[in-house]
């Protein structure tokens, strides 16, 4: 990627500062002021100085004496100039070094990382026409509209599509953005802990880091319910002494199992008897590939379930757009403590996702990512059959990654271990436990492609294999 071209049109951004009692010329001194800028980083390449007739009437110069320094800068390479445009900062000898970048672990060559959507799949072009439109005709006044529910278009877009196409029964009044599905959980924990909530409850296994974490800082106590082939185990719920439990319904993290009818309709009883509250992350519910739609439970009783979804996996992270729908008595004082936290997500970025959906084109990806997606995973299965018969996969049905259970024989952890020593990076299901279980890795595939996936198993493979023969050897 290039860098961006910038204007320092003004003098005081180039610093030049003339001594005319020096016996140094003027073009001289103004052309060491520049080398000094480029040189130290300031002027970084591609920016544009100012035009010589401007920067000489501003330092009560002629233009010839700019003209010369500038001349004497291209002639260095510090400058170019082309006809009708711009003299810009070409490069200099002693250029600031770039941002530091996270490079990958030394010999890592397949990365399973769970989690993970292929933003190189992101709609630029679509998006991009988003933009222009809210730039061209959103009126002046709603760049100064900060609302802490967020922007009315798109709650409203919003409710639309998630009554649409996930079965909920979400009004725009229940609606709240929020920077992403970390910034839902934070705002509903600190409101029920105000409230006089003492206890979380969370899926074991489950991505529960940030949640102990959140309500840690809020002084909430974690446990956990046990998760079955077709999801928590909500008989569980009885048991716990909870305020609130979170719960991935429609596709199980990371196991992929799917809350059946009974056991939904028995946690909202839960929740009822108990005025508890059920946060349900919807986190990819949108990627299905072997079976048919599931409903978001928040659908089944709005009253006591609140609805967290982002664009982390469907677009991309890097957006910083979530939502909640809740329950109406919680919806005040949410969009209050989102007010406090931050004043709300960037306007012309809501604003765009509102007017991107409206006109279906999130709807487009969705239906174009899913067959790359679907595709991918079926990659991924066939190397596991192939080189790793003896892994059991599970949770395959929808989502961006699998689990695969080990043989009785293979600690998850010296599996991981091996692996990294061959330059693959796998996950074991422990680090998402709060108590012990049966080992197995969670295989993210969803932004590899399917000539990386074969390189991954084979090398997983042949980390097994090694790995076996020396404890055979022991």
């Amino acid at each position: 990627m290039s860098l961006p071209r910038t204007n320092s049109g003004l003098v005081h951004d180039l610093l030049v500062e003339l001594d005319r009692t020096s016996s140094v010329p003027l073009h001289r001194q103004i052309g060491s002021a520049l080398r000094t800028g480029i040189r130290a980083g300031r002027l970084r390449v591609g920016t544009a100085v100012p035009p010589s007739r401007r920067l000489a009437a501003e330092l009560g110069v002629s233009r010839g004496v700019v003209v010369e320094a500038y001349e004497q800068l291209v002639a260095e390479g510090y400058l170019v100039s082309g006809s009708g445009s711009y003299t810009r900062v070409a490069a200099g000898p002693g250029p600031a070094s770039p941002p530091a970048v996270r490079a990958p672990a030394p010999g890592l060559r397949v990365d399973f990382g769970c989690g993970r959507a292929d933003v190189a799949g992101f709609p630029r072009a679509a998006w991009l026409r988003s933009l222009k439109r809210v730039l061209t005709q959103a009126p002046h006044d709603r760049l100064n509209d900060i609302d802490e529910y967020g922007q009315p278009e798109l709650r409203a877009a919003l409710a639309d599509y998630l009554n649409r196409a996930r079965g909920m029964s979400a009004d725009p009044s229940q609606v709240v953005i929020t920077s992403g599905y970390g910034q839902a959980v934070a705002l509903v924990l600190s409101v029920l802990a105000h409230r006089g909530a003492r206890c979380v409850a969370v899926e074991d296994p489950s991505v529960k880091d940030d949640i102990r974490q959140l309500a840690r800082r809020h002084g909430l106590a974690v446990t956990g319910l046990p998760v079955a082939d077709d999801g928590v185990r909500v008989d569980a719920l009885e048991r716990a002494d909870a305020d609130l439990v979170v719960l991935t319904p429609s596709h199980q993290w990371p196991l992929g199992g799917v809350l059946p009818a009974e056991s939904r309709a028995a946690a909202v009883g839960w929740a009822r008897r108990r005025g508890a509250l059920i946060l349900e992350d919807d986190y990819d519910a949108e990627y299905r590939y072997d079976r048919a739609p599931i409903g978001a439970m928040q659908g089944l009783a709005p009253d006591v379930v609140a609805h967290a979804g982002s664009l982390s996996k469907t677009l991309a992270p890097g957006l910083r757009l979530g939502w909640l729908v809740l329950p109406p008595h919680l919806t005040d004082e949410v969009a209050l403590a989102r007010k406090l936290a931050d004043r709300g997500s960037p306007v012309i970025d809501q604003l765009a996702f509102a007017d991107f959906l409206q006109r279906g084109e999130f709807d487009r990806q969705l239906r174009r990512m899913r067959p790359v997606y679907r595709r991918r995973r079926d990659a991924l299965l066939a190397e596991l059959e192939r080189h790793l018969p003896g892994f059991e996969p599970v949770g395959i049905a929808a989502g961006l990654h699998l689990v695969v259970w080990l043989p009785d024989d293979l600690p998850e952890q010296a599996v991981v271990t091996a692996a990294a020593n061959h330059g693959v990076q796998v996950v074991g299901v422990a680090p998402y436990r709060l108590t012990e279980g049966r080992p197995g890795l969670v295989l993210g595939y969803a932004h590899l492609t399917e000539t990386q996936i074969a390189d991954g198993v084979r090398a997983l493979a042949s980390a097994v294999g090694e790995l076996a023969t020396s404890r055979n050897r022991s």
